[in-house]
């Protein structure tokens, strides 16, 4: 039995969707442990797209059971649509191999309505939300006015609950944003058919891995996002409302720490931001715009472009220590072919002095630039190796010396959006 955690090391799009694919072939459970629909996870099989917003990246594989845990903030229609999709692209789903955790906490109309109006209100000092209400309802859950997906299944709770909330929601959206209210009738209207939908899929999720751990299942945790978003340790505001940690799995999830073995780390072999906030090793410049445009970097959810720039190893050394890294799963290595240089940066220089992590304060962070080292690009397409040997002497030099700065070893490297376009030198479940 082995529990495996996938996390984001960067600010998330650094490709967990078809990582956590292909080592669900080594699990029989696929957990995920926080956020919402404002991720997306993409993955090609038989060069066929998959996005996944709230069900686990697992489901494609038929026989394995996926869980959706109490850390995540679940949107109902979204994930109504989700299921509907799925079926008609005839992905074999039912309660049989997905379930809901009762302890989740629901987004609701008035969540994301206060999510867009704060936005508007804030102008061009906002950060950059995607408009889902996930802030709004982790707000909730933490002043413990929240409603979790058993609150739904009694109609009585779940209607007294919305109706108490409105009371202030209301009177926020009318006389401080001066907008419209919410019709409390019109969420019944919506979500009272979607219990009955969902309520066969309703369970105690820490208890079904808790027994899957006694049965010596395999467990594949798989977290949204990425490190540098995490609302604690990431570049505050400039956040999400959870914890995409590893240390988020015992909480969303509901287990202890030391049924854990090991923490596989997603990198993008570049970097990559959407929205706000700082980005030390950011280009701004044409190599930039190469790296958007040959990586596709568009959001899988919202269509955003990403901002891109340098491998940042600053940011990368954080994240290993943050989550206690085993393992680097390096992806889109094969946009950087056909590059005569790449840099890494390596530290940040800032009023004086060369830092090897982030500072805390944003004001500090906006006046770091980054120190780079140079590297021997490569010119041979990387399509079709499947190999560490057969990369090009450039590119095997390049994830060396990722390991070197990080001190994290690289596992799985991706060369290409396919499931089989991967390079696999260690299994965390067998290490």
């Amino acid at each position: 039995m082995s529990c495996v955690i996938v996390v984001g090391s960067q600010w998330g799009d650094e490709g967990k969707g078809k990582i956590v694919d292909l080592l669900t072939e080594h699990a029989e459970v696929v957990v995920r442990f926080q956020g919402g629909n404002n991720a997306g996870h993409t993955l090609v099989v038989n060069r066929e797209q998959f996005i996944f917003h709230l069900i686990p990246s697992g489901i494609l594989h038929s026989e394995k059971k996926c869980l959706i845990g109490n850390g995540v903030v679940v949107d109902l229609e979204v994930l109504l649509q989700e299921v509907t999709a799925l079926r008609e692209r005839g992905v074999s789903l039912s309660p049989a191999n997905l379930a809901i955790s009762e302890r989740a906490h629901l987004i609701l109309p008035y969540h994301k309505h206060l999510d867009l109006s704060r936005e508007a209100a804030k102008g061009k000092n906002s950060i950059g939300t995607t408009g889902r209400g996930i802030g709004p309802c982790y707000e909730d859950k933490v002043s413990r006015v929240g409603v979790r997906m058993v609150d739904l299944l009694d109609r009585e709770v779940f209607q007294e609950k919305v109706r108490e909330n409105l009371k202030e929601k209301n009177f926020i959206f009318e006389q401080f944003f001066k907008v419209a209210p919410i019709d409390p009738e019109a969420i019944f209207q919506t979500f009272l058919p979607l219990a009955d939908f969902f309520r066969p899929y309703v369970a105690n999720v820490s208890l079904l891995i808790d027994e899957a751990i006694r049965d010596g299942k395999n467990v594949l945790f798989e977290g949204a996002q990425g490190t540098h978003l995490d609302v604690d340790h990431g570049t505050y505001p400039y956040v999400t409302s959870s914890n995409p940690v590893a240390g988020s799995v015992c909480a969303g999830a509901g287990l202890g720490p030391n049924k854990i073995q090991a923490v596989v780390g997603l990198v993008k072999a570049y970097t990559t931001r959407v929205g706000g906030g700082p980005f030390t090793a950011e280009l701004t410049d044409d190599t930039g715009l190469l790296l958007r445009e040959k990586g596709g970097e568009y959001g899988a959810t919202t269509g955003r472009p990403r901002r891109c720039g340098w491998l940042d190893t600053v940011v990368l050394r954080d994240s290993a220590r943050l989550n206690g890294l085993t393992h680097l799963a390096l992806t889109k290595l094969d946009v950087l072919s056909g590059l005569k240089t790449i840099k890494i940066c390596t530290s940040y220089a800032c009023a004086a002095r060369d830092l090897h992590q982030m500072p805390a304060l944003l004001k500090d962070l906006e006046r770091c630039r980054p120190v780079y080292e140079e590297m021997e690009g490569w010119t041979d397409s990387l399509q079709g190796i499947r190999r560490f040997e057969d990369l090009p002497p450039a590119a095997q030099k390049y994830v060396r010396r990722i390991e070197e700065l990080v001190q994290v070893p690289v596992g799985i490297i991706s060369v290409g959006p396919g499931r089989e376009e991967t390079l696999t030198m260690g299994n965390p479940f067998q290490e």
